[in-house]
């Protein structure tokens, strides 16, 4: 049952994980903090580098800096607001005539965080805002800006700028597109365990009541004999007796067996499961509660899967026999080509409830394992009078996709 146990964790990429449920809840602290460091550190440097060209650092230059990288505490919460924020302090840093330098890392890393968290229209807005207002201060604002004296940025300079940002929305959009991605394959990986975990339910379900339903009836049928004949045949009584408690005992066996593949899946079940080679132990349950039940024909070797199906659906029919007909003679033939197992149970009825033939469970039961193995199953009134389910049960049994 691996599909109960779920999927296992998350071991994606932390690109593709950036601005997950996750990071959400918590606040990005220590990557602000080195950013922060990094950017005071790197324009100190930019301003020793560019001394005389650019204006000199001043403690409003580095509240800039500060603002523009401290907005990226927010960037999991309100990307939108720190994209345009972390822009609107790089244009007021470059306006003021300060020195170029890591001053553009905020603004990198917020869009970054916009396009991978959804809002794409806003980063690229917020990177179109910065790139226009770097070429007004270049090229049109210079003359009344800081610093004095200042000359236009050659034309090329744009371009440096233009290639920049198409690189950071480039880098943006593929790990958004990587982040979309990984997050339908975890949705299909979730879908597929506990579509696993629904077909072992169903399995466990179905081996549960075709175990039950075969056992009880026949207890039921003994007990029913045992009490008529407590006086009258106290010998023929302690038959059914005897019967009643190897039933019940086989039983317990089984459903302790389904019980154990619960407790410790995966593992190899400590007896085998039944099979067609005990039909003869089913035509002897079925003779203790009064039924006579002929055998013709043999089975191929089958795949353990199969076999067990097998045994199930004449289990569940001559249940049914038991329950709801009124006769006291069934015929089980069995029939197979190169292709299919042909499984035929026949009984002459007159049915003796609304149910005949059984119509709640056991049927779709039956149904359940002949599809799962790409069989049919064909149940209803012969036209001469009682019951027949014939069974079709291929020899080659396809792995499922889901299950490789």
């Amino acid at each position: 049952m691996d599909g109960v146990r779920g999927v296992r964790g998350d071991r994606s990429p932390w690109w593709q994980r950036f601005g997950g449920e996750r990071q959400q809840s918590r606040w990005p602290w220590v990557s602000t903090l080195l950013l922060t460091l990094f950017v005071l550190v790197g324009s100190n440097f930019a301003a020793h580098q560019q001394a005389g060209a650019r204006a000199a650092l001043d403690p409003f230059a580095r509240a800039l800096l500060v603002i523009g990288s401290g907005l990226l505490l927010w960037r999991h919460r309100h990307p939108v607001f720190v994209v345009f924020g972390t822009a609107v302090a790089a244009v007021l840093y470059l306006g003021a005539g300060y020195p170029y330098g890591p001053v553009f890392l905020p603004v990198a890393l917020a869009c970054f965080s916009a396009v991978v968290t959804g809002h794409r229209k806003a980063a690229w807005s917020a990177l179109g805002m910065l790139w226009a207002g770097h070429v007004l201060v270049a090229h049109w604002l210079f003359r009344w800006l800081p610093p004095d004296h200042d000359s236009a940025a050659p034309w090329g300079q744009e371009g440096v700028v233009a290639a920049w940002v198409v690189a950071i929305v480039a880098v943006s959009e593929l790990a958004r597109t990587r982040r979309e991605q990984w997050a339908r394959e975890r949705a299909e990986r979730a879908r597929a365990a506990r579509r696993r975990a629904d077909e072992e339910r169903l399995r466990i379900a179905r081996e549960l009541h075709d175990v039950l339903a075969h056992s009880i009836s026949v207890i039921n049928v003994q007990a029913g004999v045992g009490l008529a004949l407590l006086d009258s045949d106290p010998e023929q009584a302690r038959t059914a007796l005897t019967t009643i408690k190897a039933a019940s005992k086989e039983a317990l066996g089984e459903v302790r067996q389904v019980l154990d593949t619960l407790r410790t899946p995966g593992d190899a079940p400590r007896t085998p499961a039944p099979g067609l080679d005990r039909l003869p132990e089913l035509t002897s349950q079925a003779a203790s509660a009064g039924l006579t039940v002929e055998v013709t024909g043999t089975a191929p070797p089958l795949p353990p899967g199969a076999d067990l199906a097998a045994f199930r659906i004449v289990q569940e029919a001559l249940t049914n026999v038991v329950r709801h007909s009124g006769s006291r003679h069934a015929r089980v033939r069995l029939d197979h080509d190169k292709d299919a197992l042909r499984l035929r149970v026949d009984d002459d009825g007159p049915a003796t409830g609304a149910d005949a033939g059984g119509g709640g469970n056991g049927l779709a039961g039956m149904r359940e394992r002949a599809a799962a193995l790409g069989g049919t199953i064909e149940a209803g009134p012969r036209p001469d009078g009682g019951f027949r389910v014939l069974a079709v049960l291929p020899l080659k049994v396809k792995a499922k996709e889901d299950d490789r």
